[in-house]
């Protein structure tokens, strides 16, 4: 008689699902983060990254959206996302500040002037 031991007792390993990374949510976390510091850099990069940050953030909360048990990555997604807001939100505004200052210098530069009377 062989020593087997019977089917319900066979030993099952438990193998996690593999589940895939979403396509861009690396990127959307490396520009969000980029876009917080460059926003100091007279608006304009951090404004172009927080741009790009959002717009390949929101094809991947589509995806996720409906597939959300094929991946993974949403954290890292969502904190990019997030990131791109504050660097978009901080580049405006120094850009709107870059604005004014262009604006009042020309302002009293051209009130200086002998014919602006």
């Amino acid at each position: 008689m062989e020593n087997q031991e019977p089917e319900s007792y066979k030993r099952e390993y438990y193998q996690p699902v593999r589940r895939k990374q979403l396509p861009n949510s690396t990127a959307v976390l490396v520009l969000g983060i980029i876009s917080i510091p460059t926003s100091f850099c007279y608006g304009f990069i951090g404004i172009t990254l927080g741009i790009v940050a959002l717009v390949l953030a929101k094809k991947d909360l589509k995806l996720h959206k409906q597939y959300p048990d094929e991946f993974d990555g949403y954290d890292n997604l969502n904190i990019g996302r997030i990131c791109a807001i504050i660097g978009l939100s901080i580049g405006s505004l120094i850009f709107l500040l870059l604005l004014m200052y262009i604006f009042f210098a020309f302002t009293m530069l051209f009130s200086a002037l002998p014919f602006a009377n």
